[in-house]
């Protein structure tokens, strides 16, 4: 039998999503709690198989409750099942360890298959945060050259940008023209471009230069 807590404040949404899990032959609702501080209260205190956990919610919301729960019991297993899709929502949400994360438009069926997979295991996303989640990925993996840059020569970038010459860096740094040059040589090496102009150039296309 797979225990169940529902955490949500609209009371309609936990009847009828509690009446039709007690009438699945290998689901238990254990508990309920309407916000997220009574929901940690109460999964800590009768540690379900499976907490499914809403997210926006007066006073404590979803994510600080799920933040809470894996703290104090890594072991949870918590499927998020709210309206929102929104990027604010579904990273943090996943970052604070949702097992899994379901839309409320799902059919009741499809929750309860949600609960059977997360139970044996399994993380069940929506196909937009499957999407959402593997474009942050791709994000994250992705090295450009500017990312090399040291921040006094971003700085110095800059400067170059608004068509100072290496002397009027220097002045305006308070640094020697030698160093100067030295940046500079440096800024072109790891932009992997030929000159001043194409330094610039790079600056302005990768949105380096408001």
């Amino acid at each position: 039998m797979i225990r169940v807590v529902l955490v949500d404040d609209h009371e309609m949404v936990r009847i009828g999503v509690s009446a039709y899990l007690s009438a699945q032959p290998d689901i238990e609702v254990a508990g309920e709690a309407s916000d997220g501080a009574k929901g940690v209260e109460l999964t800590l205190e009768l540690r379900p198989d499976i907490v499914l956990m809403d997210l926006v919610m007066d006073g404590m919301d979803g994510i600080e409750a799920t933040k809470r729960i894996i703290d104090a019991w890594p072991e949870a297993k918590i499927i998020i099942v709210t309206s929102f899709l929104d990027d604010e929502k579904v990273y943090p949400a996943l970052e604070a360890g949702a097992t899994s994360y379901i839309l409320k438009t799902s059919k009741a069926s499809e929750i309860a298959e949600a609960i059977r997979a997360t139970y044996k295991g399994q993380s069940v996303l929506e196909p937009e945060v499957t999407g959402k989640m593997m474009r942050k990925m791709r994000q994250q993996t992705q090295h450009l050259p500017h990312d090399e840059l040291t921040s006094r020569e971003l700085e110095i970038l800059l400067l170059m940008a608004e068509g100072k010459s290496n002397q009027d860096i220097a002045d305006e740094l308070f640094i020697a023209l030698k160093t100067v040059k030295t940046h500079v040589s440096n800024i072109l090496s790891k932009l992997q471009v030929q000159d001043r102009t194409q330094a610039v150039i790079y600056a302005f296309k990768h949105s380096l230069i408001k």
